[in-house]
């Protein structure tokens, strides 16, 4: 088998795709060198980048046998005189050997100058002269560096030029950030610096950790003080499974930002992410992505962590090609994901615990009415109410108008499930911001159950009938109200919905207007169709000084159930259950004489057909709703902090 250099395409030149990747293999081999510095410098133009370190450079047989040697494995050389560590016993970064090819991604010039022994050497590739020779079937030669360009006097200098510019990204600024989260060994503690530009890069770079509100380190790993000084709350986790090989353990931090927002940098790319580092170089850009978890908590996290078992020596390398990925199959990994599951969901439980009451703090020193509210819960409904309000803080809103807005929905809608008893499942179905947007945001459907506008409503109709003495009064009253309020027959009946088509049928049929004699015509207020959980409900309205007769009754009521079904059945509908109400003013003589003929008889229109009285009915009212009436001065109190959030 042989190899041609066409695999430079795919190897090099395609292989990456901004510079921050291609630096980081530039830095890895300084690193591997035992450089103590690495001076990045960028070109204001754009015309050309530098990379210098003062490592122990390269002899000629270093540059023709290892570096111009594609595929070379420092580890596996058993030749080398440090293979696997180098002589200040840094573990060594490279594996694959391919790391040097990634600088075609960005330039068609390549320069490379070093110094070993008090000697210099150096040598040009361009891209155009590579792909002539791979045209030609050629071996490919550099253009060997005359000695008065030389300028390197220690380690070794990467010239790049013509280069990529629409691989540079956003600028030096951005850079120094992007760079500095693919490594976790710069700083004086590891004898390691970068810098671009003549500025050092340091670990505050990355710009993470200060974002950070709660804090979950793993044990072994202790950040500066200094870095952490803003934490809210920290906690430490176990660093490995108690199963796991003894030299397998995970180092860094996990830590949740306030808001979702804060961790979105126009610079440096999103943070909202895990980055896996094995022997202090990026080895997985955001493992978060592999874990599959949905949860509201996952859009708040960040971290850094440290895994080496995944670039042991001994075992395979897992890493892809572009080193930012790994290969998912590999026990080594699969261990990863597991342990990170499980100490995820110790963080979530911690996260929610947390959140609730530093939000919750936070928002009722924004609104004391807030305050109030929660102090007025009972301690059943505290916690939910917190966990509420702590998502409502935490949502991105900037105006702070808007932001009380919220809290008045969000405590008119948890007031109607509380009514409801359904304030947990309320809380706890709301898995993300945009789902709970939603919610809150649906103005028609909260107002039609609001609580404030449910005990409102129905206490404003009792109240109406209450302050009322004349009867034909009582009439009008009733008519504006009943159909559209059908728990005044039945409590159950939280909402009735009307079929206008439903209705026209009956009337043209001749069951609500034709067929009546004069004088049933004058003794009948209105009449309507209404729906209720698939029952069919008709109801008349006599008048109150009307004297009924039962067998007038039970005609009237047979004829609307026979010309309904016969509609019905129209519409596929075989087995309807149908209810029929006559709400009179005085009684039949049956009530008094004989209920059991009069319950018989209704029951003969359909199951369920019954007459309701003027007064019962709103002494019914009263009863069914008392609850609603004592907690009419609740309800005052309610809207008065509503309307000072």
């Amino acid at each position: 088998m042989t190899v041609d250099l066409n695999v430079l395409e795919h190897l090099g030149i395609n292989l990456y795709s901004n510079i921050a990747a291609v630096l980081t293999e530039a830095v890895a081999n300084a690193w591997d060198a035992d450089a103590s510095s690495v001076r990045v410098r960028v070109d204001p133009n754009n015309q050309w980048v530098e990379i210098e370190d003062d490592g122990i450079g390269m002899s000629v047989d270093d540059l023709n046998g290892k570096y111009l040697r594609v595929g070379y494995r420092r580890r596996d050389d058993e030749d080398a005189e440090h293979g696997r560590k180098t002589a200040k016993g840094r573990p060594v970064m490279g594996r694959k050997g391919l790391g040097k090819l990634s600088l075609f991604s960005i330039a068609d010039v390549i320069e490379v100058q070093s110094a070993k022994n008090g000697d210099r050497h150096g040598f040009r590739m361009t891209v155009p002269d590579i792909k002539k020779a791979v045209h030609e079937k050629q071996k490919y030669h550099p253009e060997p560096l005359a000695s008065d360009v030389l300028t390197v006097t220690q380690g070794t200098k990467l010239v790049l030029r013509e280069i990529k510019r629409q691989r540079l990204g956003k600028g030096v600024a951005a850079l120094r950030k992007r760079l500095a989260r693919r490594f976790s060994i710069i700083g004086q503690a590891n004898g390691f610096d970068i810098e671009i530009d003549g500025l050092p890069i340091t670990a505050a770079d990355r710009g993470d950790l200060p974002k950070v509100q709660f804090l979950w380190t793993f044990e072994g790993y202790e950040p500066e003080a200094n870095t952490i000084s803003h934490v809210k709350e920290s906690e430490s986790l176990p660093a490995r499974f108690d199963a796991w090989d003894s030299a397998w353990r995970v180092r860094g931090w996990l830590g949740t930002a306030r808001k979702p927002k804060d961790l979105d940098d126009d610079e440096g790319g999103n943070l909202n992410g895990i980055v896996v580092f094995a022997r202090g170089r990026l080895f997985h850009e955001n493992v978060l992505d592999r874990l599959n978890d949905g949860r509201l908590y996952t859009k708040y996290l960040t971290g850094q962590i440290e895994a080496d078992f995944l670039d042991d020596d001994d075992q395979p390398d897992i890493a892809t090609s572009d080193r930012q990925r790994v290969q998912e199959d590999d026990e080594r990994y699969t261990q990863l994901i597991a342990f990170l599951r499980s100490r995820l969901n110790q963080l979530e439980k911690r996260w929610n615990e947390w959140r609730r009451k530093h939000e919750v703090e936070k928002a009722k020193e924004t609104s004391p009415a807030l305050a109030e509210w929660l102090e007025t819960l009972p301690e059943g409904y505290r916690k939910s109410a917190e966990t509420l309000i702590a998502k409502l803080s935490a949502l991105p809103v900037d105006d702070e108008d808007d932001r009380k807005l919220m809290y008045r929905h969000g405590i008119l809608a948890f007031e109607r499930m509380k009514l409801r008893g359904s304030t947990e499942e309320f809380v706890t179905s709301v898995e993300s911001a945009d789902r709970l947007l939603a919610v809150l945001a649906d103005r028609d459907a909260l107002e039609a159950s609001l609580y404030r506008d449910i005990v409102k409503s129905r206490l404003d109709a009792i109240r109406d009938f209450q302050t009322i003495i004349d009867e034909d009064a009582k009439e009008r009253v009733l008519q504006k109200y009943l159909f559209d309020h059908l728990w005044l027959l039945d409590p159950a009946w939280e909402r009735a919905t009307g079929s206008q088509i439903m209705e026209s049928r009956l009337t043209t049929e001749g069951v609500l207007v034709a067929g009546l004699t004069e004088k049933e015509r004058l003794g009948r207020v209105d009449i309507a169709y209404r729906t209720q959980a698939g029952k069919h409900v008709i109801v008349e309205l006599k008048k109150v000084g009307r004297k009924m007769g039962l067998l007038e009754l039970v005609e009237q009521g047979q004829t609307y159930v026979d010309k309904l079904r016969k509609i019905l059945r129209e519409q596929n509908v075989t087995s309807p259950d149908i209810e029929v109400i006559f709400v009179i003013g005085k009684a039949v003589d049956e009530e008094a004489t004989n209920p059991d003929r009069l319950k018989s008889s209704m029951e003969s229109i359909a199951p369920g057909s019954r007459i309701v009285h003027y007064d019962t009915l709103i002494r019914g009212a009263q009863e069914a709703y008392s609850a609603y009436i004592d907690q009419t001065k609740a309800l005052d109190k309610l809207e008065n902090i509503v309307n000072r959030i």
